[in-house]
């Protein structure tokens, strides 16, 4: 058999992959790291009334189109105790960070922007306008309003948007589950003591911690010997466990004591490719075992668990083709040789011109709004209209500043 071609053989691996369709359901404290298997209604509105995004005063703005305007307080709104009474002509309430804007006003002024006469009336030194300062029913989402699609990667924003919606749980795919063999005589586990002619078998945890990297359940099945029946024996436990992937480690070669392809062909493994035009890691095996996918991998170090440089093709593409991870995009029901997803991919453009742009308008895209690092502002993701918004955005990386109109 011919080398294969490392490009070719990792597309030849990607196409064998299939979606993960066993659906379970865990609580919000569990699906860090999951796959979304359906669509997420909102199961109520947010915010479920028009809410003060400020400390200060509910009151009529056109009570208060210009500084000066004095007015009398007639009672207070706080988150969880709303004013029950109406604004009317000249009135103001006091009210508080998402509290509910009382009936009769349609703004807020801010408390710093109030001058306390005697405690019972305020004088207003900054104009009023329309709606100022107060988040709107419904503004996040509206009971009904899919805000979360299969297919997503959950991840600890879109927890907290989902328990936002009134969601305790969320059906999630269940994890692919990965089976590793370590085989040959010459290995000892970690904190043993390896004799004259035995080395540590190390290569296990690195590709475990690989395989749960990408959101996969490991099966260790520790160190098997060169020898077919205890290697016949590891392969039945690993169906028995129902593993997607089986990935073995060593014997993969040819030398009288590599016993790993011949005992596999031997339980009934349909043989994918088997040696590819790369160095460390040429003997690399793919294959399958009834629904089961085989990759082998070689014993040696620098071939199992190698260095990764922008200059070098490895095993580790194999393992982990892309970041994402091909059992997160089966999961996804992606296409698994390219990892497209449903986001449209952003026009090129030359960094000089982008950074021309910014300098010009505070934008670079003329149809999305872009996340920017606004001055002491943590960068976290809040929301269109600068940060009034409660829940984060799930995709970006900064705070979004508003695009003028």
């Amino acid at each position: 058999m011919s080398l294969l071609p490392v490009e070719q053989a990792q597309s030849r691996l990607l196409q064998t992959a299939r979606p993960i369709i066993d659906i379970e359901h865990l609580s919000l404290h569990d699906c860090d790291g999951r796959v979304l298997a359906d669509n997420m209604e909102a199961r109520l509105t947010q915010p479920p009334f028009d809410a003060s995004a400020m400390d200060g005063y509910a009151l009529k703005a056109a009570n208060a189109a210009e500084p000066g305007a004095v007015l009398r307080v007639v009672g207070e709104s706080a988150a969880g105790h709303g004013f029950g009474g109406v604004v009317g002509e000249g009135e103001a309430v006091r009210i508080f960070t998402g509290a509910p804007v009382p009936a009769g006003a349609d703004a807020v002024l801010l408390q710093e922007d109030a001058e306390n006469l005697d405690g019972k009336r305020i004088r207003t030194t900054f104009p009023v306008t329309l709606g100022r300062h107060i988040r709107p029913y419904g503004q996040d989402f509206r009971q009904g309003d899919i805000a979360l699609n299969a297919g997503t990667v959950v991840d600890f924003t879109r927890i907290t948007l989902a328990a936002a919606m009134n969601h305790a749980s969320l059906p999630v795919y269940r994890r692919p589950r990965v089976a590793i063999i370590a085989t040959g005589d010459e290995l000892v586990s970690p904190g043993g003591q390896p004799g004259p002619s035995q080395i540590i078998g190390s290569n296990t945890f690195g590709i475990a911690a690989l395989a749960r990297a990408i959101g996969a359940d490991v099966i260790d099945l520790g160190i098997v010997p060169d020898d077919r029946i205890m290697i016949t024996n590891a392969i039945a436990q690993a169906q028995t466990a129902k593993a997607d992937v089986v990935v073995t480690l060593g014997g993969a070669s040819v030398g009288d004591h590599d016993l790993v392809q011949s005992t596999l062909l031997a339980a009934g493994m349909t043989l994918d490719f088997w040696k590819i035009a790369m160095r460390p890691g040429k003997p690399l095996m793919v294959g399958s075992l009834g629904s089961t996918h085989v990759l082998g991998l070689p014993g040696n170090l620098r071939s199992a668990v190698p260095r990764t440089t922008s200059c070098q093709a490895r095993p580790s593409t194999f393992a982990r083709p892309h970041d994402d991870g091909p059992s997160r995009r089966a999961a996804r029901g992606e296409r698994p040789e390219t990892g497209l997803s449903a986001r449209k991919a952003e026009p090129k453009r030359s960094r000089r011109a982008t950074s021309r742009k910014f300098r010009q308008t505070g934008f670079v895209d003329d149809e999305y709004l872009r996340p920017v690092r606004l001055p002491d502002r943590p960068a976290a993701a809040c929301a269109r209209n600068g940060d009034r918004r409660a829940v984060p955005d799930p995709d970006a990386s900064a705070v979004y500043r508003p695009r003028p109109h």
